[in-house]
């Protein structure tokens, strides 16, 4: 089963109200920058900074949505221009978890930059809260829903062809 956020990410509306909903669980955090793995937190990233209290660090323009995305070797990094000042406190943004590798990878991202990962969030825990990002973790919702590797998957050994939309390894039909 996979879950499809942009398809309520798509109304302005929608996307504000949850990431003002989203930023609600982190208030205390001291939050400075928001980083999202694209695509997925995109928009959510950008809903989750809009919602959170200005910070000493961006004067006026509120706080900094900045995202990670894959180099041409396949690898996550901040591109684009995008800095992160020492020790500066972060939080990583998701739509969903599944297994938690995207938000792990930015993780990995923002601590190389030198920033400090106070908090992850996301919109959707797949896991069922499983997934240890070792700082703070919460989302709006826990949904656990079964993951399989194509092996042990009940609908794949009845016929069915396994596909993983937004991810960047897709298997075509036959």
């Amino acid at each position: 089963t996979y879950v499809q956020c942009a398809l309520v990410l798509q109304y302005p509306r929608f996307a504000e109200k949850l990431g003002q909903a989203l930023a609600a669980l982190f208030s205390d955090s001291r939050i400075e920058a928001v980083v999202s793995p694209a695509m997925g937190g995109l928009i959510i990233g950008q809903e989750v900074a809009r919602a959170l209290p200005e910070t000493k660090s961006s004067p006026g323009g509120g706080t900094p949505a900045l995202f990670v995305e894959r180099d041409a070797s396949g690898m996550m990094t901040l591109r684009r221009g995008f800095s992160l000042a020492p020790d500066q406190h972060v939080l990583v943004v998701e739509d969903v978890w599944t297994t938690g590798g995207s938000t792990q990878e930015a993780i990995r991202v923002v601590e190389e930059a030198g920033a400090r990962v106070v908090a992850a969030g996301a919109l959707i825990d797949r896991s069922g809260g499983k997934i240890d990002f070792e700082v703070e973790a919460q989302s709006l919702i826990q949904l656990p829903i079964a993951s399989y590797e194509e092996e042990d998957c009940p609908l794949c050994r009845g016929g069915s062809v396994a596909v993983k939309p937004g991810s960047r390894f897709v298997r075509t039909a036959p």
